[in-house]
């Protein structure tokens, strides 16, 4: 967690959300929900099971676009883009806000190929381009010294906190401004969870980070900012310092302090 986070409204806006509200069919998931997310910082989405920000983290990208019945009113802006605006190409969007999964996802690939393929997906052949992007990538997600000499073995022959780091790299190859994160080390044991940690903590300077976390403890270290959801509602926004230790609703307080959820 960063010492002097700044307010909530002094910071430059990524991504601007004003009165979203999300339906699976004739269910309504999320009400009413207006969000801010900084720039260049860590976000962080916390509340019980169920109550919203999943749903809401995977808007942004219009990830939830692939489930049948699903519809949004309200805005969501990107860099003042309407990201639901007619004519929108969402294969480009997704390439803007990357997105890093709950469960490890590599492909049945060599752990190269797995890096590269986003960005041969968007075009690039070259193969001295793709070898830059594809060492570049792995250091950013702190891989590069395990895996450099066995570029072409299976990435299924990697651990789970390995394949999970791997999975960042072919996030951040395609280049995005954006990067999602769904709880990304729930299924991790400690040591490997303070590994994606640490790398959640240097990706901040070259990517606006939202992550959804279950674990308090970990929205508390890495988020500069931290919004609580319950029910589907955004019950409280803040910096991470203000939510955790003066939050001003009470809903917001109970939960972190333990007395539900």
């Amino acid at each position: 967690m960063v010492d002097n986070p700044r307010e909530p409204g002094e910071f430059h806006r990524k991504v601007h959300v004003a009165n979203m509200d999300f339906y699976y069919g004739a269910t309504q998931a999320l009400f009413d929900v207006s969000l801010d997310i900084p720039a260049q910082q860590v976000t962080a989405f916390i509340g019980p099971s169920g109550c919203g920000k999943s749903t809401f983290l995977r808007t942004l990208n219009r990830m939830n676009d692939i489930i049948p019945g699903t519809r949004v009113t309200g805005d969501v802006l990107i860099d003042d883009e309407d990201i639901y605006a007619g004519g929108v190409d969402v294969v480009m969007l997704r390439k803007r806000v990357g997105m890093v999964f709950q469960k490890s996802n590599p492909f049945p690939k060599s752990i190269r190929d797995n890096v590269a393929y986003g960005p041969r997906i968007h075009g690039l052949r070259d193969k001295v381009e793709l070898d830059e992007i594809v060492e570049k990538s792995l250091v950013r997600a702190a891989l590069w010294d395990e895996v450099k000499d066995r570029l072409d073995d299976s990435a299924l022959d990697l651990s789970g906190g390995q394949q999970q780091r791997l999975c960042i790299a072919r996030a951040v190859a395609i280049d995005p401004e954006i990067l999602l994160m769904d709880e990304p080390a729930s299924a991790l044991d400690p040591k490997s969870t303070t590994r994606i940690e640490n790398l959640i903590d240097e990706l901040r300077e070259d990517y606006t980070i939202v992550i959804v976390t279950h674990n308090m403890q970990q929205a508390a270290r890495v988020s500069d900012y931290t919004a609580f959801f319950y029910e589907g509602r955004l019950i409280e926004f803040g910096s991470t310092k203000q939510v955790f230790t003066m939050p001003n609703e009470k809903q917001t307080e109970d939960y972190i302090t333990g007395r539900f959820g």
